[in-house]
């Protein structure tokens, strides 16, 4: 059994379903409206329709005789608390660079000085197509 933020990501990893996400989020569609950007059939559309339905992120009505689709947002809040999770991590790498680049700087090591490694490729000489 795959828990819950596992079927979100896996759902997210598609751009067609994140494409449909979008749409879905200024309203519900049917099948129809959802497949209308894209070269596929109904039937393919509703495969990735049902992947979003297992990942919750999106949920099935009755109107009638279709089932207009809605967005469900909460997975998605799941999805962006538990990367947020890692917003102090991603922080103090940045300020860790930024010391180390100010360290550098004051050690004045040039700016304009090739990477360790890095070489230049010789440059063409105007008459060297002989």
């Amino acid at each position: 059994m795959t828990d819950e933020l596992s079927r979100t990501f896996a759902a997210l990893a598609d751009p067609t379903r994140r494409a449909m996400l979008a749409r879905l989020s200024e309203g519900e569609a049917t099948v129809g409206e959802l497949a209308e950007p894209f070269d596929m059939t109904f039937a393919a559309v509703s495969k990735h329709l049902r992947v979003l339905e297992q990942a919750k992120l999106v949920t099935r009505g009755r109107n009638a005789q279709y089932r207009p689709a809605r967005l469900d947002p909460r997975p998605l809040a799941a999805a962006s608390d538990w990367i947020g999770g890692y917003a102090q991590f991603w922080e103090d790498s940045a300020a860790s660079l930024d010391q180390y680049l100010n360290a550098l700087q004051q050690l004045g090591a040039p700016h304009d000085a090739p990477a360790r490694g890095d070489t230049a490729a010789p440059t063409p000489k105007e008459n060297d197509h002989d």
